[in-house]
């Protein structure tokens, strides 16, 4: 592995896989199933969660205090990037901020925020794959070296790349368009070929939207969204998904599984009571 300043970049054998999870969103229950499934974290058995591991599910603690563990056991296989909830502002509307003030104290809310400053926005498996939670840039001839010069201990800004890493999203058509989210961008196919062949990437891998089938292929398969929280709310109905990538060929092997019971606790339970469900 090696550790830059922004991407860190671990260099899978060709008989390695590494799984890559998107937004788990305080689904704890579901989180337990992906390890139940796909095995524990281990060294022979390495993680990247793509970001938005808090927030709407009303088991967020668990979920991050899970994720952090992992992280501290196994530091050179376990991953976790940075997603647009790992934010304040988002934690105040969408439940985390309440839900650890509830379970512990203001204190130990604003502990957590120090940590979400320094989590990673983008890592790059074997010099091919780029994977963050958002997606690309408002801006064509934005280069890996520019991700890595982004100072992320912050909150994020309303626009620019470290914006556009937790916020942007795809699009089908060419070119780009003003966002539905109201910040950040959408991006179209020949935005992502140009990004891709500048960098000398094959593929990205995005989150940050729920997928009916837990995952989406894109941009004649250069674009590709996981999503890891099934039956997203307790209301979507989605599957969630995981995907495998082997330093072989990385070519993505799609894992899709269903949501499992949880404590009767509601999703958003946590959350400013002004909200509604609309931003992801």
């Amino acid at each position: 592995m090696r550790l830059r300043n922004l991407l860190l970049t671990p260099w899978t054998s060709k008989t390695e896989k590494i799984t890559i999870c998107g937004d788990t969103h305080g689904q704890y229950y579901d989180l337990l199933n992906i390890f139940q499934l796909n095995g524990l974290p281990s060294e022979t058995n390495p993680y990247l969660f793509n970001g938005d591991f808090v927030d709407r599910g009303s088991f967020s603690l668990e979920v991050i205090v899970t994720l952090f563990g992992f992280k501290l056991l196994y530091p050179d296989h376990f991953y976790l990037l940075r997603g647009n909830h790992e934010t304040d502002n988002m934690n105040q509307m969408y439940g985390f901020e309440g839900e650890i003030k509830a379970k512990y104290t203001a204190q130990m809310f604003q502990l957590f925020s120090e940590v979400f400053q320094w989590l990673p926005l983008a890592q790059c498996i074997n010099s091919k794959v780029l994977v963050m939670h958002g997606g690309l840039f408002s801006e064509d001839g934005v280069t890996l070296e520019d991700l890595r010069k982004i100072e992320r201990n912050r909150q994020p800004p309303d626009s620019g790349p470290m914006c556009d890493l937790l916020w942007s999203d795809p699009q089908p058509q060419n070119g780009r368009s003003v966002s539905k989210r109201g910040v950040s961008c959408q991006f179209g196919p020949d935005v992502t070929e140009r990004f891709l062949e500048q960098n000398k990437l094959d593929f990205v891998v995005r989150s940050h939207e729920v997928k009916a089938e837990g995952y989406e292929v894109t941009h004649s398969g250069k674009c590709i969204t996981v999503f890891s929280a099934p039956n997203y709310c307790d209301q979507m109905g989605n599957k969630g998904a995981y995907i495998h990538l082997r330093g072989s060929d990385l070519k993505p092997e799609f894992h899709q599984f269903t949501a499992v019971p949880h404590p009767n606790v509601k999703p958003m339970a946590y959350a400013n009571t002004l909200m509604q469900m609309g931003m992801m």
